[in-house]
């Protein structure tokens, strides 16, 4: 796999745009393991304003990576054991980000299946706590550059699949908004 990162520019966009064009990227994680990358087939968009973003109310020690700048990673701990993925989006002092759903697995498949514990690679990435794990992506990772570390997006060699705009999934505020992407007929999106 050439490294040719995403630009910092990539990232300092309209939040619902790179939600879309997020969708072809490759995510890419070269840990002390080994490397591990999976294609974007899945998004969803949180923004300032959004009764579901964690920057709704105000900053807070959790969510003060989302206000500050793009191409950084946002990395948070839900139901108490499970983390998610998200890239921060928007102006410094904003607060909004890109959660990223779901995977199609492409390197360093074994290596997901040791630290997912399963072969099905169908599972491995289809959801935003699965992706986590099987991408070896911890909440050590909270804050760091998407542009110079070793946890970072690749341009999507080929855009022309067809995206599907939806509701979002698992939240019960701001469900009804149209925030969530993925690329149609992929068999490694989440379950709805």
């Amino acid at each position: 796999m050439v490294d040719m990162r995403l630009p910092l520019s990539f990232y300092q966009q309209d939040t619902l745009a790179l939600s879309k064009q997020l969708l072809g990227t490759y995510l890419v994680h070269e840990s002390p393991e080994g490397l591990t990358a999976g294609k974007v087939v899945e998004t969803e968009a949180y923004l300032w304003g959004d009764p579901a973003c964690h920057a709704y109310r105000r900053r807070t020690p959790r969510n003060a990576v989302m206000f500050g700048p793009a191409g950084h990673a946002y990395v948070y701990q839900i139901y108490g054991m499970h983390h998610c993925f998200n890239v921060v989006t928007a102006p410094e002092n904003t607060g909004e980000a890109v959660l990223i759903r779901a995977l199609e697995p492409s390197e360093g498949i074994d290596l997901m299946e040791k630290r997912r514990h399963t072969n099905e690679v169908k599972s491995l990435c289809s959801g935003p706590g699965k992706l986590v794990r099987a991408m070896g992506i911890t909440r050590a990772m909270n804050g760091v550059s998407l542009t110079g570390g070793n946890l970072y997006f690749l341009p999507a060699p080929d855009a022309s699949s067809e995206v599907v705009t939806t509701t979002r999934i698992g939240i019960t505020q701001g469900a009804d908004l149209p925030y969530r992407f993925y690329v149609r007929g992929n068999p490694f999106i989440s379950r709805k």
